[in-house]
């Protein structure tokens, strides 16, 4: 399957958004907002991007998506659930129908044996239910920010077309 540039993806999303008259809010860890910037880079996006949440610490996960501090205890920022709760909790404070949240390691330090530089957790929150992957991007810590932006945006494509 080819894979969409970062501007194209937005510019689908913008059609089938707005089509499906959703809103898409982001929460986002590693990429410390890029896929907000992407989405807002498209004029008129107001009409279906509802807000960004750039949550890199810990406290800020909990204290604006409502990730409940022990589960990051417990599996670690960089893991399924708190990708899966941060994406619930875009959902839970936003008007958004829609949300995609990353969470990882952009290197080039911070890894560890486990959860190695380059490691993402997504996941996507949709009326359907929440969805999550991880991925391990190759690269410097711009090329993994890249790469979780375009995969980010690209699934989420995916999974709205075949919910819709």
């Amino acid at each position: 399957m080819h894979t969409l540039t970062i501007a194209q993806s937005c510019a689908q999303l913008a059609a089938l958004l707005s089509a499906q008259q959703r809103m898409l809010a982001t929460a986002e860890s590693c990429s410390g907002g890029l896929i907000a910037a992407a989405c807002t880079d498209l004029a008129g996006s107001s009409t279906w991007f509802e807000r960004g949440f750039v949550t890199y610490s810990n406290i800020a996960k909990t204290q604006m998506l409502g990730v409940d501090a022990q589960l990051i205890a417990t599996h670690g920022a960089v893991s399924e659930p708190v990708a899966r709760a941060m994406a619930q909790g875009a959902l839970q404070h936003s008007l958004a129908q829609v949300s995609v949240a990353v969470t990882g390691v952009a290197g080039p330090s911070g890894g560890s044996a486990d959860k190695p530089v380059g490691t993402v957790w997504l996941a996507w929150g949709l009326p359907s239910g929440i969805f999550s992957e991880v991925r391990h991007f190759a690269g410097d810590r711009a090329t993994v920010r890249v790469a979780t932006v375009q995969h980010a945006l690209n699934r989420l494509l995916t999974l709205l077309k075949a919910a819709h």
